[in-house]
């Protein structure tokens, strides 16, 4: 296992228009960083880049994966301003300072692929369709998210986000972070401890709760909660594109998985039965079904 967690240090774009303090964004780095064949791999809203270690350790051997912990998760910073949080062009910049930065460490041209779990494949989504990428994304592979989001799903997900629980043991924290992921699916005991060990803080006071920043939820609590609609930027979209559905899924729905087949990218989807929101990429099955993708 070859593996390697490095800082950033990035622009902070804002909708404000005033000029802010630049932040750190932290990523894990696997494989032969001289291997062009790059795989950037983005997580969930609330989650962070060591979700991807299993699907990194499957790959490392053939491409160089980057896995990164979006600002205000996991060991990126935590930004001044809250309201930062909910301007998306700032994920954008994000991103593509990390793919300049990467492909000035070659002298040719990278092969990008990019993994998105839910917002992470958003992020990819809207990327790659930018006209001043600084590298174009060659595969693009979603976990359960497409170009229509419902807003009754989007309500679960404010139930939860950002309410900054904490709790007396590692234990009990562990069992919190399971039950309000069970649509992950069935995952083992080793994956639930993974997650939960890189998913916990431990404050000064003795107590547990959510490495990330509880602020991330702004955009849930200042507007009112809506479905979002991505169907123009979707249309745009020429990139392959992979999409993995969890059949119980209620952020992608069939009816929008059978659209995306005929419109845009006219992506591949596969189905998942027994999983919701979002499929992990942690198991054998997902991880082939990335990997053949990737590597075709």
């Amino acid at each position: 296992m070859n593996i390697s967690v490095n800082r950033l240090l990035v622009p902070t774009l804002s909708g404000d228009g005033q000029s802010k303090k630049p932040h750190h964004i932290a990523y894990t780095d696997w494989g032969d960083p001289r291997n062009p064949h790059v795989v950037i791999c983005v997580h969930g809203l609330s989650r962070n880049c060591r979700d991807f270690d299993y699907l990194a350790q499957a790959l490392q051997a053939d491409c160089r994966v980057i896995c990164v912990d979006v600002v205000g998760r996991g060991q990126s910073d935590w930004l001044e301003h809250a309201h930062d949080y909910d301007y998306y062009p700032l994920y954008l910049s994000d991103a593509m300072s990390l793919i300049t930065h990467l492909q000035s460490q070659y002298q040719e041209k990278i092969t990008l692929d990019w993994v998105g779990i839910s917002m992470g494949g958003l992020i990819g989504m809207i990327l790659a369709i930018q006209p001043n990428q600084p590298v174009t994304i060659h595969k693009l592979v979603l976990s359960d998210i497409g170009p229509l989001i419902p807003a009754i799903a989007l309500k679960r997900i404010a139930d939860y986000v950002g309410k900054d629980p904490r709790f007396n043991s590692f234990e009990e924290f562990k069992q919190y972070m399971q039950a309000i992921s069970v649509s992950f699916g069935p995952l083992t005991e080793a994956q639930w401890k993974h997650m939960a060990i890189h998913s916990v803080r431990e404050y000064p006071d003795g107590t547990y709760g959510f490495r990330y920043d509880p602020r991330i939820a702004v955009s849930f609590k200042e507007h009112k909660i809506t479905d979002i609609d991505l169907w123009a930027q979707w249309d745009q979209l020429a990139t392959p594109t992979l999409v993995l559905r969890g059949v119980e899924s209620d952020i992608l729905s069939a009816e929008t998985a059978a659209q995306m087949q005929l419109r845009g990218a006219k992506a591949q989807i596969i189905e998942l039965p027994g999983i919701g929101h979002a499929p992990m990429l942690m198991d054998d099955h997902q991880i082939k079904i990335v990997r053949d993708f990737i590597l075709k």
